[in-house]
């Protein structure tokens, strides 16, 4: 999978950019808060999961401006695509493929997915469990129409489940209880499918990341992965139906997907709490290329790679671990100095200054092509 080309208008600091990438890797240099990640979160919004940063709207538009525009031309199994996204400050973000309205966002996955490595994948494994199913979400709607259409149903009878909570209170009518019953027996059909997809998908995961942590902390530690629903062994009905009048007195959905967790121990222990700083860094490195590894090989074809900033972050030893677990993929890669860790062949440099490219320049004569 390639991305050609990208252009973007009034997005973030830059006005009107538009670049062309090279098939093999790309440096993006520039000082601190000139608007080279800003091209990274461009590129990872064209699969429609909006800012890995987790921006809104109105601040992915650039002051003074109405709406934004991502435009690119993706390559994928030697077939380009037009890929065209309209951000407005205020309502829904909406995009078409060669000309067409995309039905859904999340459809944009089909035409093209990236995998973002950044400082702040930290929180993985030190952050709370919404970082986690976070990660296991991003990964599946990548690749699983299924669970895309789950997890959406799942969200808006949550939705629903949790106001009709709120105003009954503790003391519902009958038409409430009768209401509830809908929302419950749909919440735990939509609910098993995000379940079970989850749990699937850790189970194809943990493999992966345990040889990727090996390579990249250079140590035979174990690094095991559990996936941990928030109710005992019961179906997901028979849950929601006993947590019900606790639901009802606390007025939010205790139980579900939601709630979940995917439990990262390091030789047995929690890493949240026992790994150090270092190793958590190394655990989520091994996440993003386990990601990679599973994407590619559910979709046929290599995910691009935008590595935001992440060797700075990173002591010398792991840095050059890192550059030696690098899919063959088209990366784009991030620096401030400039400076990219022994190992790394750039084929292109751009350099970025307050919102605008100042040069692109080609580092070799014959780009290398990826694998895809």
């Amino acid at each position: 999978m390639i991305i050609a080309w990208l252009s973007v208008e009034n997005f973030r600091n830059h006005r009107s950019t538009e670049i062309s990438f090279d098939p093999g890797r790309t440096l993006v240099v520039g000082p601190n808060g000139h608007g080279k990640t800003n091209l990274l979160e461009a590129v990872a919004m064209l699969d429609g999961s909006g800012s890995f940063r987790g921006a809104t709207a109105e601040t992915l538009v650039r002051a003074g401006s109405q709406r934004a525009y991502v435009r690119a031309e993706i390559q994928r199994r030697n077939r380009s695509s037009l890929v065209e996204m309209e951000i407005p400050a205020g309502g829904r973000s909406r995009a078409q493929v060669n000309g067409e309205r995309a039905r859904s966002l999340r459809d944009l996955a089909e035409i093209v997915t990236a995998v973002v490595f950044c400082p702040a994948d930290l929180a993985i494994a030190a952050g709370g469990p919404s970082m986690r199913r976070s990660l296991l979400d991003e990964v599946l709607a990548s690749t699983d129409r299924e669970f895309r259409a789950a997890r959406a149903d799942l969200e808006r009878i949550l939705r629903q489940r949790n106001n009709l909570l709120k105003q009954a209170g503790q003391r519902p009518d009958s038409d409430a209880l009768n209401t509830l019953d809908v929302w419950d027996h749909q919440f735990a059909t939509a609910g098993e499918t995000v379940v079970r997809c989850r749990a699937e998908l850790v189970e194809a995961l943990a493999p992966v990341a345990q040889e990727a942590y090996r390579q990249l902390a250079g140590t035979d530690a174990s690094l095991e992965l559990v996936y941990v629903t928030s109710w005992a062994d019961m179906s997901l009905a028979a849950a929601v139906a006993g947590a019900r009048s606790d639901d009802l007195r606390r007025g939010t959905t205790s139980v579900g997907p939601h709630r979940d967790e995917m439990e990262i121990t390091l030789e047995g222990l929690a890493a949240r709490t026992h790994a150090s700083q270092g190793e958590q860094r190394s655990i989520a490195l091994s996440l993003r290329l386990a990601q990679h590894h599973y994407i590619a090989d559910r979709v046929g074809t290599a995910p691009i790679v935008l590595l935001d900033d992440v060797f700075s972050e990173l002591d010398e030893g792991r840095a050059r671990r890192l550059v030696g677990c690098l899919p063959g993929a088209q990366t784009v890669v991030t620096s401030a100095t400039g400076h990219v860790p022994d190992g790394i062949d750039i084929d292109s440099r751009i350099e970025v200054h307050d919102g605008e490219v100042i040069s692109a320049s080609v580092c070799h004569d014959e780009p290398r092509h990826p694998d895809e």
